[in-house]
């Protein structure tokens, strides 16, 4: 090659190679404020910090060289982190637990938007830096296992306790390193595609609530509203239906008339919502409707902790999912929904817990063997007032070993060692099947005698089992054998003795409360918070986390 052309050439890479050096290089080194610091006796971030320890091995381990801050303001990585603890709202958080308050009040522009930190001193630097690592560390641990502590919440979260095999400190290391800040906390994401839709429908409601000029004033129900009927609820609703864009704004003669128009906005908006499409403003469908954005946004929030919570389980593989909220079971594989049941769960003093377990064997023809409290509170005090009681309910008295006894010679309030069961028939409680995944907490899922239950918009109703609508397809698609033909298994739900069936593998059934998940097209769906679980979590969920028990 001509040396003419070498000689440039040369120069031009030599030129690059320097330039890339002297962007690269520190200008403004924090080294021996940070080790001043670190080792001087706690104060400021350090002595706040849950995460101290964490904090000063990681600095000693990289020689006291600051990962957040670049020749005296933030570097990219700074940026970055910053900008996924502002975006830690769209996961249900408060970006204020994460130091953001903190950070702003250094900012060299704090009424701007788009902060910047320049011209700062040595201690504000020192400040920033580890404001940005402690937030790191706690961003890290609530998107991993959640803000708040769900055993010392919620009484009825029956899950076994969320493991982990992820290092906070191994994790801000692979970031130090050169790991996408956001990437790397995506690895602390629950494994369930509800949390990255649930995420994708928060933000849209801050953008909806951006658009927000409605005062949301609550507009109480009592009883029902029908087409027709004047209420003075009804101008405010309109404008709910109208927001949501299940109604175009229109003109009316009469504001507080139940109109037509209205109506079949109505019914658009419950079939949307889960509800029954009826057309009728019920004190469920006022609750709803007098949800405004920020609301939706606190109750999606609610759920996005409960996601957090949840144990690593694959939701790809074959299972029984129930939510008590949505009064639904859905039978899955590979996450699509293959049956959907309408079921009835516990009422609000027996309320349904929430936890997994393996469904093993079907009952066809079964007894229901009453628990005890049930017998205490409610078939003794029967039968003391009618001593045909038990033969009436077509019930009978056995004893320890599972043998009938005649039920006059026993004295149940004060003889012990019997119990009651129902016998197997159309009249029993248990109806005519039953799905048994076997728990401490004495739950499972049956049929119903009383079916007409099911056109019923809440269905909080049962002593804490879960009652199915259409339990013979469900058999079916359990059994998930040819030989078990519908006559087969309508002939096994009426015998006069009950049959176990063990079913060729275990089936995880997971009970979940969530009154709110949004699906694969995006779609929020939200629902009533029949046993008052919400506003407990919200309260820690938004409290300082100071004062928290963590998870």
């Amino acid at each position: 090659m001509n040396k003419k052309i070498i000689i440039p050439i040369a120069a031009v890479l030599l030129l690059a190679v320097g330039l890339f050096w002297f962007f690269n290089q520190r200008r403004s080194d924090l080294t021996d404020e940070l080790q001043q610091h670190l080792t001087s006796e706690k104060v400021g971030v350090l002595a706040e910090s849950d995460y101290s320890e964490s904090i000063h091995e990681f600095y000693t381990e990289r020689d006291y060289m600051e990962v957040w801050l670049f020749n005296g303001t933030l570097s990219n990585k700074g940026e970055e982190l910053l900008e996924q603890i502002e975006d830690s709202k769209y996961d249900g958080l408060q970006p204020s637990d994460y130091n953001l308050t903190k950070i702003y009040e250094l900012s060299s522009n704090k009424d701007k938007e788009n902060k910047k930190f320049r011209n700062l001193s040595s201690e504000e630097k020192v400040n920033l830096e580890l404001l940005l690592t402690d937030s790191f560390f706690n961003l890290a641990h609530d998107l991993d296992k959640g803000k708040v502590n769900p055993s010392s919440l919620d009484p009825n979260w029956k899950f076994e306790e969320k493991e982990t095999d992820l290092n906070y400190s191994d994790l801000i290391k692979e970031v130090a390193s050169g790991s996408s800040v956001k990437k790397t906390f995506e690895k602390l994401y629950p494994n369930s595609e509800l949390y990255a839709h649930g995420k994708d429908a928060i933000k849209e409601l801050y953008e909806i609530r951006e658009n927000d000029t409605l005062t949301w004033s609550f507009e109480p129900v009592e009883g029902a509203i029908k087409v027709g009927e004047k209420h003075a609820a009804i101008p405010e609703l309109r404008k709910r239906l109208v927001f949501w864009d299940f109604l175009k704004q229109y003109d009316t003669d009469e504001a507080t008339l139940f109109d037509s128009t209205m109506f079949s906005g109505l019914q658009k908006y419950q079939e949307s919502n889960g509800m029954n499409p009826d057309g009728v403003i019920g004190s469920l469908v006022a609750e709803s409707l007098n949800n405004s954005p920020q609301n939706l946004i606190d109750i999606a929030s609610i759920n996005m902790e409960r996601l957090r919570w949840m144990p690593k389980m694959d939701w790809n593989q074959e299972m029984v999912l129930v939510n008590i909220a949505n009064y639904q079971l859905d039978y899955m594989e590979k996450a699509d929904t293959a049956f959907t049941a309408k079921v009835i769960v516990g009422k609000e003093y027996n309320e349904s817990p929430t936890f997994t377990a393996p469904m093993s064997y079907i009952v066809f023809s079964p007894y229901w063997n009453i628990p005890e409290s049930i017998t205490n509170e409610e078939i003794i005090p029967s039968v003391q007032k009618n001593p045909n009681y038990l033969s009436q309910k077509n019930m009978e008295v056995v004893n320890g070993s599972g043998e009938v006894v005649k039920a006059s010679k026993i004295n149940l309030s004060k003889e012990e060692g019997y119990r009651v069961r129902q016998k197997p028939g159309g009249d029993n409680s248990l109806g005519l099947v039953k799905f048994m995944f076997p728990n401490e907490y004495n739950i499972y899922i049956h049929d119903t005698p009383a079916r007409s239950l099911f056109e019923k918009e809440t269905r909080a109703l049962s002593h804490g089992c879960i009652r199915i609508q259409n339990p013979e397809q469900f058999a079916k698609i359990l059994l998930h054998d040819k030989s078990w033909t519908d006559e087969k298994i309508k002939e096994a739900m009426n015998q006069e003795n009950e049959e176990v069936v063990e079913l060729d593998r275990k089936i995880p059934v997971v009970i979940l409360y969530m009154t709110f998940w949004a699906d694969k097209d995006g779609k929020a769906n939200f629902r009533s918070d029949v046993y008052d679980r919400d506003q407990g979590l919200l309260k820690a969920l938004r409290s300082d986390k100071s004062g928290l028990d963590k998870a």
